[in-house]
């Protein structure tokens, strides 16, 4: 069962407003394309725990979607509820995340939510899957100081950001 269905019988299985909003599958098998959840997962600092990483990942990423994009697991009628399960997401993610006592994953992930909000915000949308990206990259490897400047970057919005984002997501950090 891959991250995204796992997360999907997740909220089914927890019930409430969340289960209720939950896209029909026909119970057959989710497609998960290529996600930053899958990338943080197969990093070194997930060993042991790699489900939980996607699914946690997956939790965060699909509140992304329901606030900036089209969602994979959760419908919602109109855009109001959309930002209220994209938030009981992303919460749901966090308090995982921080259950695992992964404080440092917590901080990325803390920084990717709110670095692609502000590309989004700019409409760099390419920008937003690029910090996506190099932020689960920095989840399961670990960060650098290179992903650090290009976090500054984006928060300065300096041109140079995208490509430093890029950059970022393509290097792997020396093992924790």
């Amino acid at each position: 069962m891959n991250g995204l269905e796992r997360l999907r019988a997740l909220l089914r299985d927890g019930g409430g407003m969340m289960a209720t909003l939950l896209a029909p599958n026909d119970d057959g098998p989710i497609a998960c394309a290529e996600s930053p959840a899958r990338l943080a997962a197969e990093g070194p600092r997930a060993a042991g725990r790699r489900e939980e990483y996607e699914l946690l990942v997956e939790a965060i990423y699909e509140g992304y979607l329901l606030h900036y994009g089209t969602p994979r697991v959760v419908l919602v009628p109109d855009a109001d509820l959309g930002l209220l399960a994209g938030d009981r997401l992303y919460a749901m993610g966090l308090a995982r995340l921080v259950a695992l006592g992964d404080n440092e994953a917590v901080l990325e992930l803390a920084d990717t939510i709110t670095l692609s909000a502000l590309a989004q915000g700019a409409g760099e949308l390419d920008l937003a899957e690029a910090v996506w990206t190099a932020g689960a990259r920095a989840v399961g490897w670990g960060s650098s100081e290179l992903h650090s400047q290009a976090k500054d970057l984006v928060y300065a919005g300096d041109r140079r950001a995208m490509e430093a984002m890029r950059t970022s997501a393509l290097a792997v950090p020396a093992a924790p």
